[in-house]
């Protein structure tokens, strides 16, 4: 199991960012931390091992990872997964059957796909609540609640829940609240301080921030969860590879400065396009319009590069995807170069379109993610996108 050691939740968040978790190599003194490539370990002798006998289990370039991400979020444990959809099954492997779940309505389609169509199969049940009303996750609640799971902001409306006001709810029902942190990153928002249980992420988002892997991270602070978790990591294997470990590692060394970069880019872009189709179309938390913009304030130090905006018809928004230059076409966000998405169509293709019309994500809808390129740039290109 690995846990952060006292020093590594010391200083400042872009120190940890760049040295939390990792030691120089002591055979040679390599400063980066080596990328273990192997899948087993030459034991001393029978019962006599260095602390690692298969990969599954235990890698120290995926423990590095692990250390690292656990204290940019403030917590004690972190476990690394190929991919964040098999983070969050891991998680969900901590529930039995039988076990209710309150979940966001909102949620990234992925993860109602894993939900709905899979782990519906093995006795667990679902409640969909609009997680922005704490009355409604309030009254979800039942005596076989054992879990609440959220994003915030939600992936793509950029709704928020009141973390801390969520986690009191789950704790009076003895359930556990789970964090869909991907979209803010430890940065701008640690879920951890507000009474979450358990944090978790796509690496291959923010935290990579180069668009070259596929991963996932959770990060909590109790330790019988997070043997029961490792337990889980080792007994179902979702696991990264070494590579993928090193290059998310090696992504969160320049996280603090690329968020800074997507916020500033994404209070632009926001601003402008709030100007050009009405505040009430851009879903941006950083506005001050936003709704819960308030809320965005109390629990986020940064609002990032993410933005979407309605613009009324599947046409109207199909037009602005084909004719976009400097943003990318594409799924996934995070990265250093700007993406463009059709949620209606990518992301979310899974959710029926009766429940995408019932939480208002129409076909007119865009998202973008804003890079780190020039703002001027970025804004340039959906402007001529738009004609």
């Amino acid at each position: 199991m690995t846990r952060v050691l006292p020093d590594e939740l010391s200083g400042s968040f872009a120190t940890r960012a760049i040295h939390a978790g990792q030691r120089p190599d002591p055979m040679s003194g390599a400063i980066m931390t080596p990328i273990y490539q192997t899948s087993t370990y030459v034991q001393d002798a029978v019962g006599e091992n260095k602390g690692y006998e298969y990969a599954r289990g235990r890698n120290p370039t995926r423990e590095a990872l692990e250390r690292n991400v656990a204290s940019l979020e403030g917590g004690q444990h972190g476990f690394a997964f190929s991919s964040g959809t098999g983070c969050l099954d891991s998680i969900m492997k901590l529930f039995q059957s039988g076990d209710h779940i309150v979940c966001g309505e909102n949620v990234y389609g992925g993860t109602f796909r894993l939900f709905d169509k899979l782990l519906t199969r093995f006795g667990l049940r679902f409640t969909y609540v609009d997680s922005r009303d704490l009355q409604k996750v309030a009254d979800a609640m039942t005596p076989e609640t054992r879990g609440v799971v959220i994003e915030t902001p939600t992936n793509p409306l950029m709704r928020l829940t009141d973390i801390a006001g969520c986690a009191g709810i789950a704790h009076r029902h003895d359930a556990i609240l789970i964090v869909d942190n991907t979209f803010t990153t430890p940065y701008f928002q640690r879920p951890l301080e507000y009474g979450a249980d358990i944090v978790w992420h796509s690496t291959t988002k923010y935290l990579n921030g180069h668009s070259d892997m596929i991963g996932g991270l959770a990060v909590l602070n109790d330790d019988v969860l997070a043997e029961r978790l490792q337990f889980i990591l080792n007994a179902a294997g979702a696991v990264p590879g070494p590579f993928d470990a090193w290059l998310v590692l090696r992504g969160t060394k320049t996280l603090h400065l690329r968020m800074r970069q997507h916020d500033a880019n994404g209070r632009a872009m926001a601003a402008w396009l709030a100007d050009r189709v009405g505040e009430d179309r851009v879903y941006y938390p950083g506005l001050a319009s936003h709704p819960q913009h308030d809320l965005a304030k109390r629990q986020m130090s940064g609002f990032g590069g993410m933005i979407s905006v309605d613009l009324g018809t599947r046409e109207r928004a199909v037009q602005v995807l084909n004719r976009v230059r400097v943003f990318s076409l594409a799924e996934s966000l995070g990265g250093v170069e700007s993406l463009i998405s059709h949620p209606a169509s990518m992301t979310h293709a899974s959710v029926e379109a009766s429940r995408r019309d019932s939480i208002g994500l129409s076909d007119g809808l865009i998202r973008l993610s804003c890079g780190v390129e020039d703002e001027g740039d970025l804004i340039g290109d959906i402007e001529q996108a738009m004609g």
